[in-house]
């Protein structure tokens, strides 16, 4: 199992005087990965089938419980056997594969840094290392936080793949940071496909105490201002007891999809219920 590290620490953007400087300056720049391992040398360009971002949601609307639920379902995912063929099926037979975990805009930390993985033995190798790994915790959802991250990951990765694909997990809205529109459309142009696992755990008296929170906005939400690119799609989590089931059936999905139609979710659409991409949710305790 190789390991390509991409984490650099970038010197603060220089003030300037215009505002829309000021925002794009912090969109691609202030969300800045931090190295949760030991940072390792970064090798000469290694060709893949796939650069796959696992960017996992770690805000504090995900309680313990959930978070080592949704550890436990990436880990039982590389050990069983369908991603390793999945794997073998590519023309290269290797995918690099990093883990990201975030919360608000400057809290994202790479547990896992890009790990090139070529078969069973490499798959249940990153299974392990992942599974002795402490969970990360922040304060916000700034899903917004993570692309730009992702950007920057991928911009440093030392790979070269005809796919690259971030697999955003989480359990609200866009509620710190930049709003998600622009980074979003920085990542599309660029040929990336952004997928969503959008997490619905019941609890009791709601999630949250917020009707935005259930199942159906949470599905519109993802579906309209968070997913696109090559042949995006999510897959809801609405049961603990399926989300390894569920992030298995993603995975293998990802690494063996071959490029097809793209998908650039309208902004204006409306559906069941009203969804505003570019408003950033402001609740208490998120």
């Amino acid at each position: 199992m190789d390991y390509l590290v991409p984490i650099a620490r970038r010197a603060g953007a220089r003030p300037v005087l215009w505002l829309a400087g000021v925002c794009l300056l912090t969109l691609l720049f202030a969300a800045t990965p931090r190295a949760h391992s030991t940072d390792r040398p970064a090798r000469d360009l290694a060709e893949v089938d796939l650069q796959l971002i696992l960017a996992v949601d770690v805000s504090p609307s995900m309680s313990n419980v959930e978070q080592k639920v949704q550890r436990d379902g990436y880990v039982a995912a590389f050990r069983h056997a369908d991603i390793a063929r999945a794997i073998g099926s590519g023309e290269r037979g290797r995918i690099a594969v990093l883990y990201l975990e975030w919360a608000g805009p400057r809290q994202q930390t790479v547990v896992l840094p890009w790990t090139i993985v070529k078969g069973s033995e490499d798959a249940l190798n990153l299974a392990d290392e992942l599974a002795a790994l402490p969970l990360t915790e922040g304060r916000g959802t700034s899903i917004s936080g993570a692309l730009s991250a992702a950007n920057a990951l991928f911009a440093k990765s030392g790979l070269r793949s005809p796919r690259r694909v971030i697999d955003v997990s989480g359990d609200g809205p866009n509620n710190a940071g930049a709003i998600l529109g622009p980074i979003r459309q920085v990542l599309l142009a660029e040929g990336v496909t952004i997928n969503g696992l959008p997490v619905a755990l019941p609890r009791a008296g709601g999630v949250g105490g917020f009707a935005m929170y259930d199942r159906s906005y949470l599905q519109s939400y993802f579906e309209r201002c968070v997913i696109g690119g090559p042949d995006a799609f999510t897959i809801g989590v609405t049961e603990a007891a399926t989300f390894a089931t569920a992030v298995r059936q993603k995975l293998v999905r990802e690494i063996s999809m071959s490029t097809g139609q793209v998908i650039y979710a309208d902004y204006t659409a409306r559906s069941d219920r009203t969804v505003d991409c570019n408003v950033i949710a402001q609740l208490p305790g998120r």
